[in-house]
């Protein structure tokens, strides 16, 4: 095969190459992060990210060219625990995590990630702050739940002082600030259970004055709610966290674009269809003997979207000959 040959820079600065791959030569080692906030100060557009918690579900929705991606903590936790989310995924397990989906396209959509309420206390948050840094990953959310925490849209949650939870975005702050990274810093409050709106609007507003980059009230009860915190929280970029069938309304994506949220994330869009997926084959399976999986889906297919032609290049370019009888 030919050598590669650059041809030019794409939109984002990039430079691409002649063959029609989808790997990009970058300039900037914390690529994700820089795109990232690249979108939030030099655009208006809604930044649409699908919930992904594993490699497959995460290499398809690059595959269809999504903007942002979302690493769901309750994805997280199912998938490699096989656990609810209860708070029982620690940090190696949601760093190890994002740091895989992060680099499957380095050059790829920029990935924003769960950090939970940070693991421990400021110490533990810096640390987890720095890790995922070093992960790779472009933005993280992390909120005032106590330690016992659980999914947002659960009941019965419980919250941390609002002192407590600035020292949490402060350690934040700090670290990212200290390594100098372009990490975006967003601030989830889950206190509108337990204390109402006008606390969550005071929550935020506080971690916005010491430094965090995006805000996020999580459950929304009503869209005239959802609408009202962008009001009286503009210009600061709000981030919207869409469960359907959760504590919230549905709200679309045009929606949201109206309202004036600046980031919006659908934390169940692949664990939920995959429960169904994976459910109804197995009982197809269980009851018919075959799985049904339809023709044209072969293993070379998935293995295409996870990489295999890339993969082919990468031994070929380099002279090997593992795949010169074909795959």
């Amino acid at each position: 095969m030919a050598p590669s040959i650059i041809t030019g820079k794409d939109a984002d600065g990039y430079y691409t190459m002649n063959e029609p791959c989808h790997s990009t030569v970058g300039l900037d080692p914390t690529l994700g992060a820089s795109k990232l906030r690249r979108m939030l100060e030099e655009t208006t557009d809604l930044i649409v990210c699908p919930g992904v918690y594993d490699g497959l579900s995460a290499r398809i929705a690059i595959e269809l060219e999504f903007k942002g991606l979302y690493m769901t903590g309750a994805g997280t936790t199912a998938s490699r625990l096989g656990m609810a989310d209860l708070g029982l995924a620690q940090l190696h397990d949601m760093r190890t995590n994002a740091e895989m989906i992060a680099n499957l396209d380095p050059y790829g959509p920029p990935l924003i990630a769960d950090m939970d309420h940070g693991y421990g206390g400021p110490l533990m948050v810096s640390k987890s702050v720095h890790q995922y840094i070093l992960a790779g990953v472009a933005g993280f959310h992390i909120e005032d739940q106590v330690q016992n925490k659980r999914c947002g849209h659960l009941a019965g949650k419980k919250v941390v002082s609002l002192d407590e939870y600035m020292t949490r975005i402060r350690a934040a702050k700090q670290t990212k600030d200290r390594l100098q990274s372009q990490i975006v810093l967003i601030a989830r409050t889950d206190a509108l259970q337990q204390h109402g709106y006008d606390d969550c609007i005071r929550r935020l507003k506080a971690a916005r004055d010491i430094g965090a980059d995006v805000g996020l009230l999580e459950g929304f009860t009503s869209k005239e709610q959802a609408r009202q915190a962008v009001q009286d929280l503009h210009p600061w970029p709000l981030l919207l966290n869409m469960v359907e069938n959760g504590a919230s309304p549905v709200i679309t994506t045009e929606e949201a674009e109206e309202m004036g949220f600046r980031i919006m994330i659908f934390s169940f869009a692949s664990l939920a269809s995959a429960y169904l997926g994976i459910r109804s084959a197995l009982k197809k399976l269980k009851k018919e003997g075959v799985v049904g999986t339809p023709e044209g889906l072969s293993p070379r297919k998935l293995f295409e979207v996870c990489g295999l032609v890339d993969s082919m290049k990468v031994d070929t370019e380099a002279g090997g000959d593992g795949f010169i009888d074909g795959v």
